[in-house]
């Protein structure tokens, strides 16, 4: 199956860690959603915004790694899932069940999503962007 990463899930080491099967095809965009970093996690999520842009990677992923995405991502009491279509192929992400107020991210978590950025080649403009609250 066809997976958005965006936040953590971008960092290739990580992404290898959490699902070994999976498999960085390429960089792509979310049209119309936007990055921002929320709860008590302070961890990344993405909400529908016209005319914005989230950069992530596409991944390849087994069912396998499906099921340890959702145990790490607490689904479906923290993520739910939510589906697009990317050239007619339906494509996997997830966002955030509550909807808080903007959280700073930890200098650690922080550096996970730009080490991330980097693996996936992704212009770094748009994670500046979500941290200027």
């Amino acid at each position: 199956m066809l997976y958005f990463a965006y936040g953590s899930n971008l960092n290739i080491f990580q992404m290898k860690r959490r699902c070994k099967d999976s498999i960085f095809l390429k960089k792509i965009n979310l049209k119309d959603f936007r990055l921002t970093f929320r709860s008590k996690y302070r961890a990344a999520d993405i909400e529908p915004k016209k005319n914005s842009i989230v950069p992530g990677g596409l991944f390849d992923i087994s069912k396998s790694d499906e099921k340890k995405l959702d145990l790490y991502e607490d689904f479906p009491i923290l993520y739910r899932k939510h589906y697009f279509y990317y050239y007619g192929k339906k494509v996997m992400t997830y966002t955030m069940v509550n909807k808080s107020s903007f959280r700073f991210p930890t200098e650690r978590y922080l550096n996970v999503v730009k080490r991330g950025y980097k693996d996936c080649k992704l212009n770094s403009k748009y994670l500046k962007k979500a941290l200027q609250k």
